[in-house]
C-alpha cells in the first residue's frame, strides 16, 4: 500500500496547533511534504514557541498518520516555531470635526525661532485662501498671542451645540487660542506634566474651532509630556521641524525628528526649515555672512532622508514684526515674504504626498487656491 500525498493532507485537517484554533491546512501551517516509499518528511510552522506544542503537534501527526494513512510508515516531523509580530499600539487622538489637517511645529531646543516660522506660516496660508488656527501648546512660555498682536484680549464662551467653548481670537484671517490668554504677563506657570495637559486638552476640545484647512500646533521647545499628550489626543497629519544651523541645534533637532518617528507615534516628518541661515547687512544686501553655520538643517535632512523645508535669514525685521503683533509675512518685503512663500508651499506639497499615502477613506481631494493646492480629507 503506497502512501500518497492528499492522504497525508487529509488527516493533517484534523489536527490543530496549541492557542491556534485552526486545522494545520487551514493555518496554512504546514509548508512542505516530502514522501519516499514509506518515509515521510513533514515541515510544519506554528506560532506557539513553547517546546511543550511543538512536540505535541510531532506526537498528534505521527500518530494520526499511523492510524489513518499507514501503519508502518516512517514518518519524520520537523516542528518550527514562526512569532506572530502583533501590530504597533500607535498613540492616536480622535478627530475634531471640521479640521482637515494638523501641523505640529517643534523644535529640539529653545530659542530658534520655533513660534516665529508658525506665526508667519499660518498668515501665509491665510493669505492663500485657507482657513487656519494656531494653537499656543507652548504652555510653559506662550508668545502667539504676542506675535499676532491679541495679548490683550480674551476668549469668549459660546454655545455650540449645547455645548460652552472657547471661541477663538481671530486677528490677520487665523484664529489663536493660547494660555498667554489666560495668565498674566509676569505670572510664570508652574504645573507638573499633569495639570499642562489638562489645560491643553481644554483648549483643543473646548475651543470653538469652526471649520479648518489647517489647524497649526506650536509645541514646546523639547520632547516631553506636552508633545505625548498632543499626540495622544489629535491625530497630527505632520510634523514640522525647525532649527538653526548649528551644531548644538541640529543634535536636538536629530532627537525631534526621533520622537515623531517613533513606533508608537509614527507621525509623519513633512521637513526641516532652517531659521537664521545667514546675514546680509543691508549696506551689502548680497553678501552672506553664515553666523551660525552653513547648510546645517539641508546636510541634517539629507542625512534624515527627510525633506528640506527652506530657509529664513537673520533678519532684524522679522525678529521686530514679531515683537510688534505683526508677523514679517505681512509686511511690504518681497523677498521675506517670498522666503515664507516657497517654505509653507513646501510644507502644503509634502502634505500632499503624505496624505497621498493614506487608505481610500483617507485620500485628500485637492482644490487650488491661490496659485497653491488646498488639502482636504
Amino acid at each position: 500500500m503506497s502512501i500518497l500525498k492528499k492522504d497525508i493532507l487529509n488527516v493533517l485537517e484534523n489536527i490543530t496547533a496549541p492557542g491556534e484554533g485552526k486545522s494545520l491546512i487551514e493555518s496554512n501551517s504546514v509548508k512542505n511534504i516530502v514522501i519516499f516509499d514509506k518515509e515521510v518528511v513533514i515541515d510544519v510552522e506554528i506560532g506557539n514557541p513553547s517546546l511543550q506544542a511543538k512536540k505535541r503537534v510531532e506526537v498528534d501527526i505521527m500518530k494520526i498518520i499511523h492510524e489513518k494513512v499507514h501503519p508502518k510508515a516512517d514518518v519524520k516531523v520537523n516542528v518550527k516555531s514562526v512569532a506572530t509580530q502583533k501590530p504597533t499600539n500607535e498613540i492616536k487622538g480622535k478627530e475634531i470635526p471640521g479640521i482637515k489637517n494638523i501641523i505640529a511645529v517643534a523644535s529640539g531646543k529653545g530659542g530658534v525661532g520655533k513660534s516665529t516660522i508658525t506665526s508667519n506660516i499660518a498668515v501665509t496660508l491665510s493669505k492663500m485662501g485657507f482657513k487656519v488656527g494656531v494653537l499656543d501648546a507652548d504652555v510653559y512660555g506662550p508668545s502667539t498671542h504676542l506675535m499676532f498682536d491679541v495679548a490683550n484680549e480674551k476668549p469668549l464662551s459660546v454655545n455650540v451645540d449645547g455645548r460652552s467653548k472657547m471661541k477663538p481670537i481671530e486677528n490677520y484671517g487665523v484664529k489663536i487660542l493660547s494660555l498667554g490668554f489666560f495668565t498674566q504677563p509676569n505670572q510664570a506657570v508652574i504645573w507638573r506634566g499633569p495639570m499642562a495637559s489638562k489645560a491643553l486638552k481644554q483648549m483643543i476640545f473646548d475651543g470653538a474651532w469652526g471649520e479648518l484647512d489647517f489647524l497649526i500646533i506650536d509645541l514646546p521647545p523639547g520632547t516631553g509630556d506636552v508633545h505625548l499628550s498632543i499626540v495622544q489626543a489629535l491625530p497630527i497629519t505632520g510634523a514640522v521641524i525647525v532649527s538653526t544651523p548649528q551644531n548644538i541645534a541640529l543634535a536636538d533637532a536629530k532627537k525631534g525628528v526621533a520622537m515623531f518617528k517613533q513606533p508608537s507615534i509614527n507621525v509623519p516628518v513633512l521637513g526641516i526649515v532652517e531659521n537664521m541661515s545667514y546675514f546680509s547687512p543691508p549696506e551689502l544686501p548680497e553678501n552672506k555672512y553664515y553666523i551660525f553655520g552653513k547648510d546645517g538643517a539641508k546636510n541634517l535632512a539629507e542625512d534624515l532622508d527627510t525633506t528640506f523645508l527652506g530657509e529664513v535669514p537673520l533678519v532684524q525685521s522679522i525678529r521686530e514684526a514679531g515683537d510688534y503683533g505683526s508677523p514679517a509675512a505681512l509686511q511690504n518685503d518681497t523677498k521675506i515674504e517670498n522666503t515664507f512663500i516657497d517654505i509653507t508651499k513646501n510644507v502644503v506639497s509634502e502634505l500632499v504626498k503624505r496624505n497621498k499615502s493614506l487608505p481610500p477613506t483617507e485620500v485628500v481631494r485637492i482644490t487650488t487656491m491661490s496659485g497653491c493646492s488646498a488639502v482636504k480629507k
